[in-house]
């Protein structure tokens, strides 16, 4: 194919089309309007939020229920640094996202221009490869080895171009970069762990975030099903496996399923597909120190780095998880063509899912005057249309959540995931919205998280047409941290009430958004059902109880202790 002549804008915005980008995120400046000139007329739409951190939040909201690389876009300097949460966030989960960070001119680095900041280092630690335009000339090589990278690395990349590297004269071929997979892995690793399996008394498998990047649900059914194998979902991953198939046990971790904890424990081998095991996922909870420490330990992923970092693994597949399931199946039935589905299991399974589910209805069944959040994530989960996609943000109320969303596919829950930023919710919901246009999507997040994004980007969305549905668990504090200070501090409160909250649905009124408020647990499942059949932006304003009573888990029992003081002038502080 020969070389068409263009400009370096033309050839960047020409390869975001080659690479399926209909898409960017962004807040409009001067260091690249000369490709964002160029956008409408290739079919692609710009998305102007109210912060740069929202935006690449949303571009990781897209790109994980489309499974595609998706792209944000700031100004240098500011709008640049303003991305580095939100990219984390992303490299995390594994998200592909294309961070375009423009930088100072080329002539003028180093010389303390106007927002100028080496750009490069800040996000060293939180992306997958980071690669700066050096010619003009190379710009669309360039922007598509960032996309290739994005793919085959799994996570999110930083592309940096001098301002004045846009404009010029280039020779460039346009095509989109390649798609590869790592395939099953070693045969040795898939065969040692079929004998693991089709040995084991009671075997349960883990399934990971990797299960819904690699869309790998079909074959990992089909595992469990050939093994009678329970499947326990990840921490903060309650899409990676249906809530509704009879092997299903619910999440692990911080306010998961007492089910799903009490079946691993009994686990003698553990297949832990596409999860990196990560400590805090795996902590006790309801004081069960549930992971089966005798068990052996089949972790696969595509990533070689978290093979046997926090555990101790006994075999270890650096594969895709889709192919090495499938293979996996192909030699169990090698070794054992006749094994029969465990009826007596199945039966057990059953009784200790539904003695779970009976316990967390009476944990949820209060009718006092203020709702408990218990009482109102309930009422929000069992009136959500089956399919909903739901972003869920940081903290205590988020937290709870994690023991009643209950989702039939993958790609269906997006976390903020162990990077614990407040604030991720409502931009992951805006992007996932879009790559969801006939699917309901909800963002869940705290009064605090929601003040730091939501409360703005309401106003993205009513002026883009972007219908997320907000649901703000409005307890006048940052409840996590209140918990904290309850649980190690005396009740000794610095810095956690929010009193004086305005009313969340009248500003969204204002903003020309839709507003509910609700104070009773009986209106809760009439405003979600009306925010579901209104099709525009909705914010559910849910006043609910704060406070001791919120929590029995401590929120952070891994990383605090209490309090010594030695000085006078503090003692009369020590608990």
């Amino acid at each position: 194919m020969s070389k068409v002549r263009m400009t370096p804008s033309e050839a960047l915005v020409e390869t975001l089309v080659a690479e399926q980008v209909d898409t960017v995120f962004g807040i409009v400046g001067s260091a690249y309007m000369d490709a964002l000139d160029l956008f409408p007329a290739a079919g692609i739409r710009f998305v102007s939020v109210a912060h740069e951190q929202a935006a690449a939040h949303a571009a990781d909201g897209l790109a994980r229920v489309t499974g595609r690389p998706q792209v944000c876009i700031g100004q240098n300097g500011p709008g640049a640094a303003n991305f580095v949460s939100a990219i984390t966030a992303a490299y995390w989960a594994h998200s592909p996202v294309v961070a375009i960070t423009p930088e100072t001119g080329s002539m003028g680095i180093g010389t303390g221009g106007f927002q100028e900041l080496d750009q490069m280092p800040m996000f060293e630690k939180s992306t997958v490869f980071q690669v700066r335009v050096n010619r003009p000339e190379r710009m669309a090589e360039l922007a598509r080895r960032a996309f290739y990278m994005a793919k085959v690395l799994r996570g999110p990349v930083q592309l940096n171009i001098p301002r004045d590297y846009f404009y010029g004269v280039c020779e460039d071929d346009l095509y989109p970069s390649l798609n590869v997979s790592l395939g099953p892995g070693p045969e040795e690793s898939l065969l040692e762990a079929a004998r693991l399996l089709v040995q084991a008394r009671y075997p349960v498998i883990l399934a990971g975030g990797g299960v819904s990047q690699g869309d790998a649900l079909a074959e990992t059914k089909a595992l469990a099903d050939y093994l009678t194998a329970p499947v326990v979902n990840s921490y903060l991953h309650n899409d990676s496996f249906p809530a509704g198939h009879p092997l299903a046990m619910g999440p692990i971790g911080y306010c998961g399923s007492k089910a799903a904890m009490y079946t691993l424990s009994k686990a003698d081998v553990v297949l832990a597909l596409g999860s990196r095991l990560g400590p805090f996922g795996t902590l006790p909870q309801y004081d069960i120190a549930y992971w089966p420490e005798s068990a052996r330990l089949i972790q696969v992923d595509a990533d070689p780095k978290v093979l046997g970092l926090s555990r101790r693994v006994d075999v270890a597949g650096c594969a895709d998880v889709k192919a090495f399931a499938a293979h996996v199946l192909t030699a169990l039935k090698g070794l054992k063509p006749d094994l029969q589905r465990n009826t007596h299991r199945l039966e057990e399974l059953k009784q200790v899912r539904n003695a779970w589910t009976q316990e967390l209805k009476s944990w949820s069944s209060s009718d006092a005057p203020l709702m408990h959040p218990r009482r109102l994530i309930r009422e929000w989960s069992l009136a959500m249309p089956q399919g909903s996609v739901v972003a869920t943000d940081i903290g205590n109320n988020s937290s709870i959540c994690n023991a009643y969303l209950k989702f039939s596919d993958i790609r269906q829950h997006l976390a903020a995931l162990t990077w614990g930023n407040c604030g991720f919710a409502y931009g992951a919901a805006l992007g996932a919205k879009m790559g969801r246009p006939d699917t309901p999507v909800f963002c869940f997040q705290g009064d605090g998280a929601y003040g730091i994004s939501g409360l703005a980007e309401v106003m993205t969305a009513v002026r883009e047409n972007i219908p997320v549905i907000a649901v703000v668990a409005n307890n006048g504090e940052w409840g996590a941290e209140k918990k904290n200070q309850i649980d190690y501090y005396h009740n000794r409160f610095v810095g956690t009430n929010l009193e004086g909250n305005p009313d969340y649905a009248q500003l969204a009124r204002d903003m020309g958004a839709q507003g509910f408020r609700v104070e009773d647990h009986r209106q809760v499942g009439d405003a979600v059902r009306e925010a579901v059949a209104a099709n525009r932006p909705c914010v559910i304003d849910a006043v609910i109880e704060g406070g001791e009573s919120v929590l029995a888990e401590p929120f952070r029992r891994d990383a605090l202790n209490l309090p010594v003081r030695y000085l006078e002038k503090y003692a009369h502080l020590n608990v």
